[in-house]
C-alpha cells in the first residue's frame, strides 16, 4: 500500500467514525463514548499525515506510534460499543476490522524503520 492509499484509507476511518459517534444515543454513556472515538479516530489520520512528513527517523518512528495507539485506542472504544450494546455489532464489526488492520500496519511500518538491534 502506497501513501497516498494509506492517506485515503486513514481519512475515511475518520469520516466513518464521525459519523458512527453522530449515530450513538444521547446518553452520558453514549456521549462519553462518541466523544472519546471521535478523538481517537481522527488521531489517526492526523498522525499519519504528521508520520509522512516526518523527517529524521526518531520521528518517524515515534509518529508511527502515535497512529497505532491512535487505531488501537479506536479499536477499544468500538469494543466498548459493541459490548455496552450501544449500537448493533453489524454496524462496529466492519469499523473494527479496519481499525485493527491500521494497527497491524502501523506495527509493520514501525518496526521496519526501527534500527536493528544486535545481540551482543
Amino acid at each position: 500500500m502506497n501513501e497516498i492509499q494509506m492517506k485515503d484509507r486513514t481519512q475515511l476511518l475518520a469520516l466513518r467514525i464521525l459519523k458512527l459517534a453522530e449515530a450513538l444515543p444521547h446518553t452520558r454513556s453514549g456521549n462519553t463514548v462518541a466523544n472519546q472515538i471521535g478523538r481517537s479516530g481522527r488521531s489517526v489520520v492526523a498522525n499519519y499525515r504528521a508520520l509522512c512528513r516526518a523527517k529524521p527517523t526518531g520521528d518517524f518512528i515515534h509518529k508511527t506510534s502515535m497512529v497505532e495507539e491512535g487505531a488501537g485506542e479506536t479499536s477499544f472504544w468500538l469494543e466498548t460499543i459493541i459490548e455496552a450494546t450501544l449500537l448493533k455489532p453489524g454496524l462496529i464489526n466492519p469499523l473494527l476490522q479496519e481499525a485493527g488492520e491500521l494497527t497491524a500496519m502501523a506495527v509493520a511500518i514501525r518496526k521496519t524503520a526501527s534500527p536493528r538491534r544486535t545481540l551482543s
